[in-house]
């Protein structure tokens, strides 16, 4: 714990890399010059000991895969709850693509490389990890990107373990994010396979745009682009 305190410079805001729902993440660099990325669990957060069970102790430590990525080390001192990985310099995907200066750095070659790197980790969980698991929260925000812009997906505090002939689960939790949700899930709490195709589509027309899904707005409420914009282009029959 001493060590991750030291790293972090005793979790600095200089050294925050981003905040979610469950915590922050900050930038460490270890005695030995390794640099790291440290996810710090809220204390208020009654879901902490779960993400820190599940994404931790139960699920990553375990998963290998280029495009997933990986857990160095975790840490249940006192009331902190963190969770280490090896730190990836361009951070997420969403920086990238939603931003109007560094999206320029993201040409077709390398979305289309992007995509593809994203299909295969989700493969993985889906059909060749030790376990079938659905990620339920796949979001551009979710995806990292090392120094080769390669990708590498994040963030397991919502995933599920299915059993080898278990196709369908249900919950009355209702989590993840809204605009990646197929509705049978964000209605009935059904989640499959399905699911994560239907984010993974949901974030290819992001890649492909540089759009966000909900980022319109055509009327008093907010469109969804995979709903509104993409269809019509469809419907119209210009969607290239």
């Amino acid at each position: 714990m001493e060590a991750i305190r030291i790293a972090t410079d005793n979790f600095s805001d200089r050294n925050k890399l981003g905040e979610g729902g469950f915590g922050s993440v900050y930038k460490g660099t270890l005695e030995n010059g390794e640099h790291v990325a440290v996810k710090r669990l809220s204390r208020s957060s009654g879901q902490g000991l779960d993400e820190l069970k599940n994404e931790g102790l139960f699920l990553v430590a375990k998963l290998r895969h280029r495009n997933l990525v990986r857990l160095l080390g975790c840490c249940l001192d006192s009331e902190e709850k963190l969770l280490v990985y090896n730190y990836l310099a361009n951070t997420s995907l969403d920086k990238f693509l939603f931003d109007n200066s560094k999206r320029k750095q993201l040409d077709w070659a390398r979305r289309f490389k992007i995509i593809e790197g994203i299909s295969r980790g989700l493969l993985y969980l889906h059909e060749d990890s030790p376990w079938k698991i659905i990620h339920r929260d796949l979001k551009a925000s979710n995806i990292l990107l090392d120094a080769n812009m390669d990708p590498k997906i994040s963030d397991f505090g919502l995933a599920k373990l299915f059993g080898v002939d278990e196709t369908q689960g249900n919950t009355r939790r209702i989590a993840g994010t809204f605009g990646y949700m197929t509705l049978e899930y964000a209605l009935h709490g059904l989640f499959s396979v399905k699911s994560d195709v239907y984010s993974y589509g949901v974030l290819v027309l992001e890649i492909l745009t540089g759009q966000k899904n909900n980022g319109h707005r055509g009327s008093e409420y907010p469109i969804e682009m995979v709903t509104h914009v993409v269809w019509r282009h469809w419907t119209q029959g210009n969607a290239l």
